[in-house]
């Protein structure tokens, strides 16, 4: 059978924005013990007094999500430089056999100005998303004129953010930095990974907000 603490623990921890702050102390535990209290009450039938809750909440330890931000900091300490491009467009198709063959063609296209080649290429399972700069919009439309285009975004911009090889082998890196863009209210029009960097795609109007964020993570 559950006990109070196990399930205040577990209504907690459905919010990591929540639990963090915890950790810094920047939570009133009274006002969350009656935050939560009805849902606790709901779980066990019955009016479980709030002391109780309370103190259910005071013994929850921080000590892994301190030990898990103290390895995470390191890692951070570690970015390389951010690579930031402007002036990209991101067209989304629905999958389809003709779409895969004409990938290699795709690619030429997209390759042939060596100085402004910049794509990415994520096929999903029902979709295929291509990000590349957008003066190749309409060469890109035209080779997939038969195919069903899904969305059209434009006056986008994006920063990459080159990791290092350690990044795999600690959990909450990605967390850890796009909670601060979360925090700002600064909306996420995509990202792109690969094993040891991941790309994000901002509308044009964000980036030089969304710059400035990852600098001070980084410093």
């Amino acid at each position: 059978m559950n006990s109070v603490g196990k399930v205040a623990e577990d209504i907690i921890n459905r919010s990591p924005f929540l639990r963090e702050a915890m950790t810094e102390n920047l939570i009133n535990i009274s006002a969350l013990a009656r935050k939560i209290k009805p849902e606790i009450d709901l779980i066990f039938n019955e009016d479980v007094k709030e002391g109780a809750i309370i103190m259910s909440i005071k013994r929850l330890t921080p000590g892994t999500y301190h030990r898990l931000n103290l390895k995470i900091e390191s890692i951070v300490k570690e970015i390389g430089d951010y690579l930031v491009r402007s002036n990209l467009t991101c067209l989304t198709f629905e999958n389809s056999d003709s779409l895969s063959d004409k990938q290699s063609d795709l690619i030429k296209i997209l390759e042939e100005d060596k100085k402004k080649a910049f794509y990415t290429i994520s096929k999903g399972v029902t979709e295929t998303s291509i990000v590349t700069n957008l003066a190749e919009k309409e060469n890109i439309l035209g080779l997939f004129k038969h195919e069903k285009l899904k969305s059209k975004n434009e006056n986008l911009a994006s920063i990459t953010v080159q990791l290092p090889t350690l990044n795999t082998e600690v959990y909450g890196v990605y967390y850890y930095i796009l909670k601060q863009l979360a925090w700002e209210g600064l909306n996420i029009v995509d990202i792109i990974s690969t094993a040891n960097e991941f790309t994000i795609i901002f509308n044009q109007q964000d980036i030089d907000k969304a710059f400035r964020i990852l600098m001070q993570i980084k410093n």
